[in-house]
């Protein structure tokens, strides 16, 4: 661009013809008329533009003015298609003739007079710098504004999808704030892409023109949904490794590129590394943090806004083995340089905290709380960090009081249970962690023998974890008061008492001790004769065979049977129907082992006619022979029966015979 002095001169009409008679007959193509303006209703500097097509590269313009009453050069050999004048050398408050001359080699020629009043024509400059922004279906376009004041903008859109449809046109009033011109385009579909194309122009000038058309502007989608992310944690020596992952957006949102913004709340607070916030165009990215509790935002961008922030929140990396501080007011420690102390008002037992308090070295060093500016009875975790290597490290975690007191409430629903004898089961709530005051430490239970002469109290400690407790070795039919109470470092709180009894002794029940002994005296001859019948069932005892001997002599001799046989009882019956039946049980006992067993000699006699005579005759005699003779045969038949014993069969005339 090129600003030209005023220049003026009283030969200038003259030149102007003679300029104008060279450059008849010429055939270089006339450039447009010129149109002269101002950018805005507060400037005062115009531009004058205008048009020219040719392949000429040595051209050069110049414009001229009249204002009916002299003609005036304003730009003189300008290479460039627009100059630049300033108001003091126009006359911009009534109409005015402007015209180009176009100058090539040789030749020249001039462009169509154009009249208007310099000073009601504004024309804006093109849209720059123009902000997208998604409001669900809606696009929010904003630029900077050219003044301030409302504009109207023509703005043109398609979808980026199809390049070649028409363009859809919407002309609208825009917003002013804040130096930015604002459009609102509704109706849109933020799941797709867009091209937009806008112009604008004065609302105040009485001659506005449209400003020329900004770039075309490729809209990406929305960016709907928050980033779907993953994070893994690895533990470095006092530095949490984060590796975050997430997927990637659409294809429609990322058309003109997406960037994450990563971010967490250490770094927030400057503690203990003062880093920025990381920017990464990558599907993953690594950062580090201290082992406090820590959220990291993941924000996905694009050109037209951003999406909600994914939140990945790492709690603290507290050990199982957490200890108290060895020092009682560890935070009024002095801080070396690139450290910072966190502390975390504990007020629930689950660690999360209530209000966290940091504490850090730099060259404005910040007030520390003094002692009396934490609170007594609350329990603060206390970290200490350090940068190292633009890691933040943590080197130190433990458990304090700005000041400990006992217990605030009894152990609840202290009771006893399952009383016996000797023993007793108690059972209680354990303390609140907010009615602690203190580092809980232990329980003491104390107990107290009711009208006992010497009424001796024996009190013992219990696990603080512990909810109930099983006494033994009691008096039976005694009263006991039993006392607990919880306990800190500073001493016991309140106490909870319960009062039991053990059951007395019960004498021993002889009779039932005789009924118990009797009954199981009786279930084992029960089970002995079972076995034994169950064993003759099973391998029943081979017998060993009786064989009696018979030596039958005179009536006056003595029958002497000497045998060593064991002695069973027998039973004889008759085999013959046509006999005389004799049933007789014959006894046969063993012997002494010096001596043989006489047998009871038996005599078989008839009836005489009416009673027994002191002298037998020979015919009585005869009788008695024949009856005794009567009587062997009868006992052949006899023995000549099967004789059973114990399963096995014996002819017993057989052996007799023999004999």
């Amino acid at each position: 661009m090129e600003t030209l002095r005023c220049w003026t001169s009283p030969h200038g009409y003259f030149i102007l013809m003679f300029l104008t008679s060279i450059s008849k007959g010429s055939t270089c193509q006339a450039p447009s008329s010129p149109q002269c303006f101002r950018q805005s209703v507060q400037e005062t500097i115009y531009i004058c533009e205008w048009d020219f097509d040719t392949d000429e590269s040595d051209v050069t313009f110049e414009l001229y003015t009249n204002d009916s009453t002299v003609i005036e050069r304003k730009c003189e050999n300008v290479k460039e298609k627009y100059c630049t004048i300033p108001e003091e050398c126009l006359i911009v408050g009534i109409d005015v003739e402007l015209w180009v001359e176009a100058n090539t080699g040789d030749s020249s020629c001039t462009s169509p007079r154009r009249t208007s009043t310099l000073k009601n024509t504004v024309k804006y400059k093109e849209p720059q710098d123009i902000s997208l922004l998604w409001l669900k279906n809606s696009l929010k376009l904003r630029w900077p504004a050219a003044e301030d004041n409302p504009a109207v903008a023509d703005v043109w859109f398609r979808q980026n999808e199809h390049p070649t449809e028409t363009w859809e046109k919407r002309l609208e009033n825009t917003t002013y704030g804040a130096l930015m011109h604002e459009v609102v385009i509704e109706n849109l579909l933020k799941t797709s892409a867009y091209q937009f194309k806008i112009r604008h122009q004065s609302t105040t000038a009485k001659n506005p023109l449209w400003s020329n058309w900004s770039p075309v502007i490729t809209v990406p989608a929305g960016l709907e949904h928050k980033p779907e992310v993953t994070s893994t944690v690895r533990l470095e020596n006092g530095t949490r490794r984060v590796e975050l992952t997430w997927k990637p957006m659409s294809h429609a949102a990322t058309i003109t590129g997406v960037n994450y913004s990563i971010n967490d709340t250490q770094r927030f607070h400057k503690c203990p590394c003062m880093k920025q916030r990381q920017v990464s165009n990558t599907k993953n990215s690594v950062i580090y943090v201290s082992y406090s509790a820590v959220n990291i935002t993941i924000i996905a961008k694009n050109a037209a806004g951003q999406s909600l922030p994914a939140i990945i929140q790492e709690p603290a990396a507290i050990p199982t083995d957490l200890k108290i501080c060895s020092e009682t007011q560890p935070h009024m420690k002095k801080l070396r340089k690139r450290t910072c102390l966190e502390l975390y008002e504990l007020k629930n037992e689950d660690l999360i905290p209530e209000k966290i308090i940091i504490l850090k070295q730099n060259k404005k060093q910040e007030k520390r709380p003094k002692e009396k500016q934490l609170e007594d009875y609350i329990r603060y975790l206390y970290f200490e960090h350090r940068c190292d290597g633009g890691k933040p490290q943590t080197v130190k975690m433990c458990l304090f009081y700005a000041k400990e007191g006992v217990p605030q409430t009894k152990p609840k629903d202290f009771m006893a249970s399952d009383e016996t004898q000797n023993s007793a089961k108690l059972s209680w709530k354990p303390i609140l962690y907010e009615d602690q005051q203190g580092f809980h430490t232990h329980y003491n239970l104390c107990m107290v023998k009711i009208s006992s002469e010497n009424d001796i109290k024996e009190c013992f400690n219990i696990s603080s974890s512990a909810t109930s407790y099983q006494m033994e070795n009691l008096t039976p039919g005694s009263k006991y008061n039993i006392s607990l109470a919880g306990a800190t470092r500073v001493g016991e709180g309140p106490v909870a008492s319960v009062v039991i009894s053990t059951w007395p002794e019960k004498p021993t029940n002889v009779g039932l001790s005789l009924g118990l002994m009797l009954i199981f005296f009786l279930l084992s001859i029960m089970f002995t004769v079972i076995c034994k019948r169950i064993k003759a069932k099973i391998l029943p005892p081979v017998p060993a065979p009786v064989i009696p001997v018979f030596d039958i002599k005179k009536q006056d001799s003595e029958v002497i049977w000497e045998r060593k046989e064991e002695v069973h009882d027998l039973t004889l019956h008759q085999l013959f129907p046509e006999q005389r039946y004799i049933s007789e049980e014959t006894t046969l006992l063993q012997g002494e082992s010096d001596g043989g067993t006489n047998m009871e000699k038996e005599k078989y006699s008839s009836d005489s006619e009416g009673s027994n005579e002191e002298c037998v005759s020979p015919d009585s005699n005869q009788a008695q022979e024949e009856e005794e003779m009567t009587a062997i045969e009868q006992v052949d038949t006899v023995l000549a029966m099967l004789t059973y014993r114990n399963g096995l069969v014996f002819d017993m005339k057989t052996q007799h015979e023999n004999m």
